[in-house]
């Protein structure tokens, strides 16, 4: 790769956060000012899915999938240490902390400001998203850290298997609702949209390329091509996300404050959590990163969807979901220049 581009790519992902905020709040003024587009888009929804920002987090995902080998995925199952980082931080840790650390907010650090109905329902919504690890943006994170593409591929899978089983027990163990429904239909086109999808495109256009071009012109030439696509993806998403959820975020200013606090402080402990288990256990960084970023960050597209289908899309606990959104992006960004900058902890031979 021409140092050209390299440099050309530095110095788009290092004003990231920029491009980011311009982003949220071109899409907040969109969805105040010009609400025709939000309307015209939400036509085309399938199953609480926005087709258009599935398309969009396709685009995202299809250049990090390229990069996936299945020769090296087979080999994984020699250091099974990454998965099991993933597994008992997501699952054994992430929603029980979610719980405990809104609960701690909502009802007695901020219990002043947020009524006693409004704080249950915004620890619901808070609960949503600690029991539902990402599954699509986590592609955009590891592609930003230089995260193994097969390793990554195999931690979300084996997440998304487990998302159908432990999502609904959670929620209900620690809302205590006894008649939680996740739309099974939300979930299922979720997984097939975000990974099988753009994973089976990414595939086929490797087998393709490869075959008639060669590896090193796959790597070399046609791989950069697509540098910027997964950040250009992630600021288009979010111009739309946030074009739908304009009102709402407007007419809820310090709400959404106090809702963002405790969500962040979740977001830095989980991520830590599983980097320094993949220190200890002298994982490489390629695996790290990602092991820290599928827990730290959230399935909000499930997360929104199953509050809306239980509470509706003007309910607090919406709302909640809404506010994860809106912080996730910032801050995993963050959390993306954290794990790039102690990559020297790291000192040992990536991962194959």
């Amino acid at each position: 790769m021409s140092s050209k581009n390299t440099q050309g790519i530095g110095f788009f992902e290092k004003y990231l956060t920029v491009w980011v905020i311009l982003c949220m709040v071109t899409g907040i003024l969109i969805g105040k000012f010009i609400p025709s587009v939000p309307n015209f888009l939400g036509k085309f929804e399938y199953a609480n899915v926005s087709i258009p920002v599935a398309i969009l987090i396709w685009l995202m995902i299809y250049p990090m999938m390229m990069k996936v080998d299945f020769k090296s995925i087979k080999d994984v199952g020699n250091n099974p240490k990454g998965l099991f980082i993933t597994w008992v931080t997501n699952w054994l840790i992430k929603p029980f902390t979610m719980f405990g650390i809104a609960y701690v907010f909502f009802y007695i650090i901020f219990k002043s400001l947020i009524p006693g109905a409004l704080a249950k329902d915004y620890l619901a919504g808070a609960v949503l998203l600690g029991a539902a690890p990402c599954t699509a943006m986590v592609f955009v994170w590891s592609h930003l850290t230089k995260g193994n593409p097969a390793y990554t591929i195999v931690q979300v899978a084996t997440n998304d298997l487990i998302i159908l089983i432990a999502f609904v027990p959670i929620v209900k163990f620690l809302l205590g609702v006894s008649n939680v429904s996740v739309p099974w239909d939300t979930l299922f086109l979720s997984v097939i949209l975000f990974v099988v999808i753009p994973l089976l495109g990414g595939v086929l256009t490797r087998l393709y390329i490869t075959k008639y071009k060669g590896e090193e012109y796959f790597s070399n030439t046609f791989i950069p091509k697509f540098n910027n696509i997964t950040v250009l993806g992630l600021l288009l998403t979010l111009i739309i996300i946030f074009s739908f959820q304009g009102d709402v975020i407007i007419n809820n200013p310090l709400h959404i404050i106090l809702i963002a606090v405790p969500l962040i402080i979740q977001t830095f402990l989980i991520f830590f959590i599983a980097y320094i288990a993949s220190k200890l256990l002298k994982l490489p960084h390629n695996v790290a990163a990602p092991a820290g970023m599928i827990g730290a960050s959230n399935f909000f597209e499930l997360s929104v969807a199953v509050a809306i289908a239980l509470f509706g899309a003007s309910s607090p606990v919406a709302l909640a979901t809404i506010v994860g959104v809106l912080v996730e992006v910032p801050v995993m960004l963050i959390l993306v220049r954290i794990a790039n900058n102690t990559k020297g902890w790291f000192s040992y031979k990536n991962a194959n």
